[in-house]
């Protein structure tokens, strides 16, 4: 039943993803905290696993398709992902866990509203 739960999350988490282009974090950490019991940074250590190639390969490629990529940026933030992950995944090992679930839920709330209202 485990194997069917999380194949069966991967899949509603990647159809949201591939229509609004969110899902790994705002979405899939929440569910896997709540559904599965995981700490803040299990939580978010397993979503960006689940972020490695070739996750968001297959949506990409009907974006990409659709004529709906800038590459030359998409390569820049990438690289620049890469760094900042790096510095972020090293300093988030030295938050308490209920100090980085505050954080993260601050971030969501401050981009859900922002986007209400713009």
């Amino acid at each position: 039943m485990a194997i069917i739960g999380g194949l069966l999350l991967g899949v509603v988490i990647g159809i949201i993803s591939g229509l609004v282009g969110l899902g790994g974090g705002a979405l899939l950490i929440p569910a896997l905290i709540y559904l599965y019991g995981m700490t803040q940074h299990r939580a978010q250590g397993t979503s960006l696993a689940t972020l490695l190639l070739p996750i968001g390969a297959f949506a990409f490629w009907k974006y990409y398709k659709a004529g709906n990529v800038d590459l030359r940026l998409a390569i820049l933030v990438a690289i620049g992902f890469t760094v900042g992950g790096y510095f972020g995944g090293k300093m988030a090992q030295n938050f308490s866990d209920i100090t980085l679930r505050r954080c993260f839920a601050v971030l969501l709330i401050i981009i859900a509203t922002r986007m209400l209202i713009k």
